[in-house]
């Protein structure tokens, strides 16, 4: 048995000062009980937290999930851990039939080794409106269609795509009731207000980057933005890199989703990498302060960090800190149904050490510190 001492231990209802985490490959209990056989760590004043989840990055450290390689999978799992980020969805992009079904095959072969958990796939496209195709590659859309996917079900866990689209509402309606555990989300679509809320009905219940490659939310046509930020029971993700999404909508969609808020990353191969040209999904992409893009100037993911994510939505919203952490612990992993996100009996020790600026300073999956950054001195 070890134990984390000195930490400001954040739970999905408020902050601990005092207590202990105490845990082997498994949480055991948070208490104020130091039992004296225990392995000690102090943490010196920091956060601990449950580990991050990121349910929408396509890749890291110059690799990328379409690489379809267990080696771009592994270096994936393993850079995110400096974001504190513990596990993720492996988000594939809109390419060829058999370069998806490689990336999927290899997710579904792949084996957990010192990195990030791969929770399963979040399959960004094909199944998504040509209007609203962002940087995704508009030669490889396709009607939805369950013959891509069934082979691979045990891994999908999430599906980006676009509910008006010919075949969306079967596709959908089939997914909802034969694999009810897939998250199903509207992204890279034009749908109407009216169309969303009826998607809605079919099975739809979350919205992939919300504003950003869907039509813009307008005071007589609400959209799919407006669609969403009034469903109680619809959650939505939001890129907080301060580029895709203007701040001022970070308070006003917390205020509207509250427990049904999401940050994402929506990282490319350059996250964690310096400026250069990468690609995305087979097209060139330039990533200069900051921002990566087409060349016609389309936003393509981003080289956002998740505990960047978690620090720029601190600093221009209302949100109290354990609010916050569930937006990348709790509240994916119910979205999910998955045993993830929290510092609970009988979960995975899979938590993190941060401070006031969200540097990350220890990662542990299973119990096992998986990463490491000098620990401040005690003041």
């Amino acid at each position: 048995m070890r134990a984390v001492i000195n930490a400001k231990i954040i739970t999905d209802k408020e902050v601990l000062v005092g207590y202990n985490l105490l845990f082997s490959k498994k949480i055991i209990k948070v208490t104020k009980e130091l039992p004296i056989w225990a392995k000690v760590i102090d943490a010196k004043g920091l956060y601990l937290s449950a580990g991050f989840i990121d349910i929408h990055i396509h890749g890291s450290a110059g690799f990328d999930v379409m690489d379809a390689t267990p080696k771009a999978l592994e270096s994936i799992a393993k850079s995110i851990l400096q974001t504190g980020t513990t596990s993720f969805l492996a988000t594939t992009m809109t390419m060829s039939k058999e370069a998806i079904e490689k990336a999927l095959t290899v997710v579904q072969h792949h084996k957990h080794g010192d990195g990030a958990k791969v929770l399963g796939v979040h399959l960004e496209g094909p199944f998504i409106n040509e209007k609203k195709h962002g940087a995704q590659n508009p030669a490889f859309i396709q009607k939805p269609s369950f013959e891509l996917i069934g082979s691979y079900m045990d891994v999908v866990k999430m599906i980006t795509l676009a509910p008006e689209v010919e075949g969306g509402e079967a596709f959908i309606k089939h997914l909802k009731e034969h694999y009810p555990h897939v998250l199903l989300s509207i992204g890279h679509s034009d749908a109407s207000y009216e169309m969303s809320k009826t998607s809605f009905t079919w099975g739809i219940s979350h919205v992939t980057h919300l504003f950003n490659a869907m039509n813009a939310l307008h005071h007589r046509e609400p959209g799919i933005v407006g669609a969403a930020l009034e469903n109680e029971q619809v959650s939505c993700e939001i890129i907080a890199d301060l580029i895709h999404v203007h701040p001022l909508f970070f308070n006003i969609v917390y205020k509207l989703k509250k427990e049904q808020l999401v940050l994402v990353t929506d990282a490319m191969r350059a996250g964690c990498m310096h400026c250069g040209t990468y690609d995305l999904g087979g097209q060139k992409v330039v990533v200069k302060e900051g921002e990566a893009r087409l060349k016609d100037g389309t936003l393509a993911g981003s080289v956002l960090k998740l505990n960047e994510a978690l620090k720029n939505f601190n600093e221009h919203s209302d949100i109290t800190l354990p609010e916050l952490i569930a937006t990348v612990t709790t509240v994916p992993a119910r979205k999910l149904g998955l045993k993830v996100g929290a510092l609970e009996e009988d979960f995975s020790a899979d938590f993190v050490l941060f401070d006031e600026g969200f540097e990350v300073f220890k990662t542990f999956v299973n119990g096992e510190e998986v990463y490491s950054n000098e620990l401040p001195c005690k003041e």
